[in-house]
């Protein structure tokens, strides 16, 4: 009789899986894992800011209102306090993507006044500076990328046949998750062609 339950219980078991029971927690692992991905991304080019920021300094200080907009910028996405439910609130995530989608504006603009200092432009310093940030926002896309189409995977399972299933008798507390809105190229790395020639030119 044991043996019997036994092989009903593998049965079942076995029967369980191929429907998909473990889909749910899996596919939410995967987004858990795409939205750390996503933060460390994040995180790397906040910290090549203040290298960046002072390297510019040094030959432009007269902008100051364009260094000030980036220092702004990184201070309020990286001192941004994130909910622990970020993933499944709708207004939270939103200011998190908008405060990250206000620094790559603030450093594009940085990089663009960065044409009228050709002495900037060939210091060392700065080029690989802006080698490791074009690289970061590289790697920044790509991780968005693969956590958008993770949350799809993840959101289509929760309202499809059989996950919708599965999540009203065992996963009940599952809820979508939230993705970006804004657009890919929003975030793409900063185009700077430091082959061109200033067309005007400030000097130090």
């Amino acid at each position: 009789m044991n043996r019997i339950r036994l092989v009903v219980l593998v049965a079942l078991t076995l029967l369980l899986s191929g429907c998909g029971v473990n889909n749910i927690p899996t596919y939410e692992e995967k987004v858990k894992a795409g939205w750390s991905d996503v933060q460390n991304q994040y995180q790397r080019r906040a910290d090549l800011i203040p290298n960046l920021v002072e390297t510019v300094k040094g030959y432009a200080q007269q902008e100051k209102d364009v260094l000030t907009s980036v220092v702004e910028a990184r201070a309020k996405a990286t001192q941004m306090q994130l909910p622990p439910d970020i993933l499944n609130n709708p207004e939270a995530f939103k200011k998190y993507q908008d405060s990250q989608a206000q620094l790559s504006s603030a450093l594009a603009r940085l990089l663009a006044v960065v044409e009228n200092y050709p002495d900037l432009k060939s210091n060392q310093n700065f080029l690989a500076l802006q080698s490791q940030l074009e690289g970061t926002e590289n790697r920044i896309a790509v991780a968005r990328r693969d956590y958008i189409e993770a949350v799809r995977v993840y959101n289509t399972e929760l309202k499809t046949f059989p996950g919708r299933i599965w999540a009203s008798l065992l996963y009940s507390d599952a809820k979508p998750a939230e993705t970006f809105t804004v657009e890919d190229k929003v975030l793409q790395a900063p185009k700077v062609d430091f082959s061109k020639k200033p067309t005007t030119s400030t000097g130090q």
